[in-house]
């Protein structure tokens, strides 16, 4: 028997991972078609790789934030803990993706750097998501 609140914790999970990860099937046909382009990018153009590294370190960022209240039980609890483990998972996801279909190295404009970047924060966001999901867990 499931405890109440967790049905609706894993819609909410649920929903959030395919809203991230639905997004990235735009954003892969579009990184593509940049890779095939040989212009030079300028600085403040904002690429399909920049865009998508960039989703996925705020992503990460807001995740690591949200885990870093849960661990610190600021009245975000377990629902913040699986947040923070979702949104961090999600990150880095997009960022891997960023990674993979950029063609060329960090300072392109493909957006490898945020891409790297991207990893590390959602590494980040997921190991405190699991650290405050195993407290809560232990708590209650």
């Amino acid at each position: 028997m499931r405890p109440a609140g967790t049905f609706r914790s894993s819609r909410l999970v649920t929903a959030v991972v395919v809203a991230v990860l639905g997004g990235t099937g735009y954003a892969a046909p579009a990184s593509a078609h940049l890779a095939a382009q040989q212009d030079p990018v300028g600085v403040t153009t904002m690429s399909a790789g920049r865009l998508g590294a960039t989703l996925a370190a705020l992503l990460g960022l807001a995740g690591s934030v949200v885990g870093a209240l849960a661990l610190g039980r600021r009245g975000v609890g377990r629902r913040g803990a699986v947040l923070a483990l979702t949104a961090g998972v999600a990150g880095m996801a997009l960022g891997g993706l960023v990674v993979a279909t950029s063609d060329s190295g960090v300072g392109t404009g493909n957006g490898r750097g945020g891409g790297y970047l991207a990893l590390v924060v959602g590494l980040l966001s997921a190991g405190l998501g699991a650290l405050a999901l195993a407290r809560a867990r232990r708590v209650g």
